[in-house]
């Protein structure tokens, strides 16, 4: 799998639902940007399971300065990748 610069299972993007209605409104939003992106968006969709909090350098990534810090942008969400 690959995000941008990143190779590797460890970089994923993924969408995890809990009701089959939030599966069906996830699968669509992604096949809405497909139409709009030239490459395969490989984002997963799978129902959500048991979840564990990343190791706290991790928290809050974007505020602590991301990678966004190092591109100069003030919306780190439109610049993160």
């Amino acid at each position: 799998m690959r995000q941008g610069n990143d190779v590797g299972t460890q970089y994923r993007s993924g969408i995890y639902y809990y009701t089959a209605e939030q599966e069906k409104a996830a699968r669509g939003s992604r096949a809405e940007k497909q139409k709009e992106w030239k490459e395969k968006i490989v984002t997963e969709v799978l129902p959500a399971r048991r979840f564990y909090p990343a190791e706290e350098y991790h928290q809050r990534y974007l505020e602590k300065g991301g990678q966004s810090a190092r591109k100069s942008c003030s919306d780190p969400i439109r610049c993160y990748g």
